[in-house]
């Protein structure tokens, strides 16, 4: 090569070497390791502001509460402040306990309001706009955790960090520009002024989104605590913006919620001790139950998603669900034969009708009979703290940005969690899951819910932290995961990261993740009778799991923008 030639392609390199590469605005570390502390969230800021609690000195319900804050300001989508959520928690000590922050019906609600006069569904009435609200828990729930469970720092510490966010912005990812996108029009339509998450022109990666009135709102929350949000300027204007689209929600509803301390799910899984969430949550329920009726079988023989495998596990899920469609709603308001739905005698009952060359045609099964007398868009956090204090926190608007309702001067989505009751018997919602008397509408009822932040012990020792988004879907995504380690052998990254499926009953089918099977075993299914259909991604599990000589290893979902530090 000539000289000339030479300088020519020099200036050409370097040319090339100075053209910015296109980079995600943060970066999302998915796995982190640790023995002082470690978060896993679905945002890398709100994953960020966590440790940064941690390392200040606060425990592990000190950084949820931060987290869960941050989350409400850069993932308006599923973090939140007008929604409501669930947590589990196991102090260093080895003691369990869950709170229930889930969102309630209004005063004004009752059986029929999504009803016609023919006393069919009306379309969309519990989804979109103001009647789809359910009064909001987060709020109450993050200073009722911070009270009993929290205070190495202060309330202020703990929000500071969201304000800051709110006040300065944020940059938004590609993958939550997108979801802005995907649904602005339908923003337009539900709000009756111009909100911040709306434009003239597309939402691009990098685009800075600052939220003044969310701020405003946080510091209203900073400086007169719970109150800042149920009484005063935002709760009326929460109750203003209800108003303006005939909503029920009204200052009583606000001022007389309450988070509520339950008892957990707690059951045996060989030699795991597992514990999850009490309805209204059917969590911890249809965990207990499919894990129970999968036990008597050598599941690791069988091998990681083989046509044996998912057989079985459908066929337990397939009856599960159909339990929690008769038997699971707010239990403050229907006796639900907790002890009875997971009792070894019963599960082994069910599947007494189980059949290794045949799938069991949903139609066939009916709820059983024990003997007594969201978005799909949800968002998880899994923390383990320095002590050994671990929290597992799902929280949710229901649907995408909930029901696209912006409260007016007040800066935050309004979830559709009214969705989640049986509108009508048998009738499916939003997730295709149906319900009944269990579950109908009632004045300040719970609805019933598919979270499962969940927390396992191995020979009573901290072992896993887990718990997803996802919809109907939670369940079997924390169940898989589970399985994916204990029966399977993978590391947490593995078992959190590999392809997922899921069956709910009705409808009538094993529901995949696209390249989950190869051909042989679609096949295998189909020939045992099941019906396979594809879809996107299921869940973003955020887990940790702590190895034999006590290290933290965190695992944040590659589906997401999720993120996993530790230190």
């Amino acid at each position: 090569m000539n000289k000339y030639l030479l300088f020519a392609f020099l200036i050409l390199f370097a040319a090339c070497r100075q053209t910015p590469i296109e980079t995600e605005p943060y970066e999302t570390p998915k796995t982190a390791t640790g023995k002082q502390g470690i978060v896993t969230s679905a945002h890398p800021e709100a994953t960020r502001v966590g440790l940064a609690i941690l390392k200040k000195g606060g425990n592990a319900t000190d950084a949820a509460i931060a987290v869960q804050l941050a989350l409400a300001v850069v993932y308006q989508r599923a973090g939140n402040i007008g929604g409501g959520g669930f947590m589990v928690h196991r102090s260093a000590n080895g003691e369990i306990t869950t709170l229930d922050y889930r969102e309630k019906a209004p005063l004004a609600a009752f059986k029929d309001m999504y009803l016609d006069s023919a006393k069919n569904v009306i379309p969309n009435l519990s989804v979109n706009g103001h009647l789809a609200v359910g009064v909001p828990g987060t709020v109450a729930g993050l200073f009722e955790s911070y009270e009993k469970k929290g205070g190495e720092l202060s309330f202020e510490e703990l929000i500071n960090p969201a304000i800051e966010l709110a006040e300065n912005g944020y940059l938004l990812t590609t993958k939550e520009a997108e979801a802005l996108n995907e649904k602005m029009e339908i923003i337009k339509s539900s709000n009756n002024y111009q909100t911040i998450f709306t434009k003239e022109t597309a939402w691009k990666k990098g685009d800075k989104i600052i939220q003044k009135d969310l701020a405003k709102t946080l510091k209203r929350i900073k400086d007169k605590g719970k109150a800042g949000f149920y009484e005063g300027k935002t709760a009326d204007l929460l109750v203003t913006e209800m108003q303006k689209g005939k909503g029920i929600i009204t200052l009583e509803d606000l001022k007389s919620y309450e988070a509520i301390w339950r008892k957990p799910i707690t059951f045996e899984y060989d030699n795991y001790t597992i514990s999850s969430m009490p309805p209204p949550s059917s969590g911890g329920v249809c965990l207990a139950e499919i894990l129970g009726m999968i036990e008597p079988f050598p599941l690791d023989e069988y091998g990681f998603n083989s046509a044996k495998s998912v057989h079985l596990i459908a066929e337990a899920e397939r009856r599960a669900y159909a339990d929690r469609a008769k038997h699971l709603g707010d239990s403050d308001f229907y006796k639900v034969p907790i002890t009875e739905m997971i009792d070894e005698t019963y599960l082994a009952k069910r599947m007494t009708t189980f059949n290794k060359n045949q799938a069991t045609s949903s139609d066939s099964i009916a709820a059983g009979q024990p003997i007594s007398n969201e978005s799909e868009e949800t968002t998880h956090i899994s923390i383990i703290d320095s002590e050994g204090n671990a929290v597992s926190i799902t929280t949710t608007l229901n649907l995408n940005y909930g029901s696209k309702i912006v409260v007016e001067g007040a800066g935050f989505f309004l979830n559709n969690e009214m969705d989640d009751f049986s509108a009508k018997p048998g009738v499916p919602n939003q997730f295709g899951l149906v319900g009944e008397a269990a579950n109908a509408v009632q004045p300040q009822k719970r609805m019933l819910s598919s979270m499962t932040p969940t927390i396992i012990e191995k020979d009573d020792k901290l072992f896993m932290v887990v718990g997803t988004p996802g919809g109907s879907t939670i369940i079997t995504s924390v169940l898989q995961v589970f399985l994916n380690v204990v029966e399977f052998d993978m590391s947490i990254e593995a078992a959190v990261n590999a392809k997922r499926f899921h069956h709910q009953w009705l409808p009538d089918q094993i529901t995949v993740e696209e390249n989950t099977f190869d051909s042989k075993t679609i096949n295998e299914l189909k020939n045992l009778g099941h019906k396979i259909k594809t879809r996107s991604a299921i869940g973003k599990v955020e887990a940790i799991l702590v190895d034999e000589n006590g290290v933290y290893q965190g695992a944040a979902d590659i589906r997401g923008d999720d993120t996993a530090l530790g230190y």
